[in-house]
């Protein structure tokens, strides 16, 4: 239900876009946003840090483009916001004890600290790559591509990263209890 929250915004954004224009489809993804932060708090008596960073950028971005009444606020919210994420964990991977991914998924997920500091770096990564694929995407791409990009592309992206996150946590999870094991015999 989460990810179907997070994903609604954006959702909100491609149909107003298809249907009417940039302006529109700001103005509705500020508004899906704040609904889903009002029904993460109804739903589960809590909101997200970065639920709340993500609704302040969509805010703040969408509301430059529409008074400004120019669609490069909104493009380059992405590029910007993916940035700061990946500077986040980087951050976090050489200045703090634990590491952002450690702090966000350690308390129902138990890895090595290389596990997480592995993971902490592949995600600063990822968030790179994103920001310089949105980059690309507003350069090259029309904008009615870039919105499809920024949805399904940057979208699926996400999913796949998800995924890929799923697959790598298992594996050092079984690696960890198979080493546990073996030493206990």
């Amino acid at each position: 239900m989460k990810k179907l929250l997070d994903v609604c915004p954006l959702l909100f954004f491609f149909i107003f876009y298809n249907i009417y224009d940039i302006f529109f489809a700001s103005m509705a993804m500020i508004v899906a946003s704040g609904c889903s932060l009002v029904l993460r708090w109804w739903l589960y008596s809590k909101v997200e840090t970065l639920s709340l960073i993500t609704f302040a950028f969509i805010s703040i971005f969408g509301a430059l483009t529409i008074i400004m009444h120019n669609p490069d606020y909104i493009q380059w919210k992405a590029t910007i916001l993916y940035a700061l994420f990946s500077i986040v964990f980087l951050y976090s991977h050489f200045f703090m004890k634990e590491t952002l991914v450690e702090r966000m998924l350690g308390r129902e997920i138990n890895l090595s600290k290389s596990a997480w500091r592995h993971l902490n770096i592949i995600w600063a990564i990822f968030f790179v790559f994103c920001s310089l694929a949105n980059t690309y995407s507003i350069f090259y791409f029309s904008q009615a591509m870039w919105v499809t990009f920024k949805v399904f592309g940057l979208g699926s992206l996400m999913l796949l990263f998800g995924l890929w996150n799923g697959f790598y946590i298992y594996r050092m999870i079984n690696r960890k209890n198979n080493s546990i094991l073996k030493r206990n015999k």
